[in-house]
């Protein structure tokens, strides 16, 4: 049953846009962190750390949402083009860098290494995305 479901798996992968599925998982990521920030402060405190600007919280919260939102109607759309792949691999990276490299000098609580996490799977993705794509179209690296 396990050599089934990784040729399964493999098989899935294989005919997954890579680009998409990255979009439409940041998406998600992005949107649900992001309100969690604006709907329940105290609960996102009780996990995260104290904060002393709150506003700050709430901005970066409803930028992520925005971040993630385009990457939800470009992966709806199906059209994942230079400029989509930019702001998910941007985002997802420039949070990985503060994130980890906070977390790590103790600065911020640990927590955050869960998230530092997820934005380097979703580099991956990305990457894998543009790698196949980029094998698909010699020469054109499927950056529109």
């Amino acid at each position: 049953m396990r050599g089934r479901a990784q040729e399964s798996l493999r098989q899935w992968l294989a005919r997954t846009d890579l680009r998409r599925l990255a979009a439409g998982t940041q998406c998600v990521w992005y949107v649900l962190t992001g309100l969690w920030s604006l709907v329940d402060i105290h609960s996102f405190m009780a996990v995260t750390g104290p904060k002393t600007d709150i506003w700050l919280v709430r901005t970066v919260g409803a930028l992520i949402i925005v971040i993630g939102s385009v990457l939800g109607m470009a992966a709806i759309r199906r059209r994942i083009g230079l400029q989509e792949m930019a702001l998910g691999v941007g985002s997802a990276l420039a949070l990985a860098v503060v994130e980890i490299g906070y977390a790590a000098t103790g600065v911020i609580s640990p927590i955050y290494l869960i998230d530092g996490v997820v934005e380097l799977v979703l580099l991956g993705l990305w990457f894998a995305g543009w790698v196949r794509g980029a094998a698909a179209q010699p020469g054109v690296g499927s950056m529109q």
